[in-house]
């Protein structure tokens, strides 16, 4: 039994979802090939031009197979939210059900998924006075400590977010001092956005030991592409910003191991192994938080190259 999320008459879209290096995108570009569909892109560092290898984007090659939408449409400084994501994704996958086509949405970013999903709660804007003291908070006590308040006043919340990253988490924390409520609590009481569609859910699922393996193994082919050369030059543009945590998408897992590397904080070697081991943790975070938070039908991998065979006939299973 499929999860579907109904709408309207308007016909479903295919949600492909799952951690990191479960092959979301390869699966995806399959289906669309043979299905004749757009590809909404749910990952929140894709949509950066600046961003590449340590992104990894689908090739030129799968660019000009299939229609892609929300790859290298900003630029790294242009704020762009999981609601923009939201509210931009459900408009496009209207336009494509226009035209005759089908959509698909494929990614791992758990807020724009979620958006797409199920929709925001209305969440207080910023305060920035609250933000301000947190933030001196931060720099005073460390980015651990202020981890462990949360995982104590919310610790659904926590277990999706890296302790090692800034903004969620003082966000987070902010919203704690502004309503007197977390933000899981926010979210249940929040109502679905209304938008006319019906969403069937698929999560690629395959044990552990391969997941491990396989993110392991795309680490060394990202280096092998030149993340590190693609890191140097985003840490000579922008590091001034970085300084002060001003860019999200770079404080993420590949970038940030490197920054520190180039900061003579770490040597080269246990760069690499830390991206490959935030890796497994985000991994982990992203199941925490897709078991916890949506429905989500799972699909164990079914080729023994672990893909799942004839997209076609995957897409036809899932309706």
């Amino acid at each position: 039994m499929v999860s579907v999320h109904q709408g309207s008459a308007e016909q479903p879209v295919l949600v492909i979802l799952g951690p990191t290096a479960s092959g979301k995108s390869a699966l995806a570009l399959r289906v669309a090939k043979e299905c004749g569909a757009e590809i909404i892109s749910a990952d929140s560092r894709q949509i950066y031009r600046e961003l590449t290898i340590g992104a990894a984007k689908p090739s030129e090659e799968a660019l000009r197979e299939v229609k892609h939408h929300f790859i290298n449409e900003k630029s790294i400084g242009d704020p762009f939210t999981a609601g923009d994501f939201a509210v931009e994704a459900i408009e496009r996958i209207h336009e494509i059900h226009r035209r005759g086509k089908k959509a698909i949405i494929a990614g791992g970013s758990t807020l724009y998924l979620q958006g797409v999903l199920e929709g925001f709660a209305d969440l207080p804007p910023a305060n920035e006075a609250i933000r301000a003291r947190l933030l001196e908070e931060l720099e005073r006590e460390g980015k651990e400590r202020l981890y462990a308040k949360l995982l104590r006043r919310d610790p659904q919340q926590a277990a999706t977010l890296d302790p090692t990253k800034s903004q969620r988490l003082i966000r987070s924390l902010e919203i704690i001092e502004i309503t007197g409520m977390s933000v899981t609590e926010l979210q249940a009481r929040g109502k679905k956005a209304q938008s006319g569609l019906s969403f069937i859910t698929t999560g690629l699922a395959m044990p552990r030991e391969r997941l491990y393996k396989r993110i392991n193994q795309r680490t060394e082919e990202m280096l092998e592409a030149g993340l590190c050369d693609e890191a140097a030059m985003l840490y000579e543009k922008y590091r001034p910003m970085l300084q002060h945590h001003r860019i999200a998408a770079l404080q993420s897992v590949g970038y940030q191991e490197l920054f520190q590397y180039f900061d003579g904080l770490i040597d080269y070697a246990t760069a690499v192994e830390l991206i490959k081991q935030h890796t497994r943790n985000y991994a982990k975070r992203q199941m925490t938080f897709f078991r916890n938070r949506l429905r989500v039908e799972w699909r164990e991998r079914v080729e023994e190259d672990g893909s799942f065979g004839n997209g076609l006939l995957f897409y036809r299973v899932q309706q």
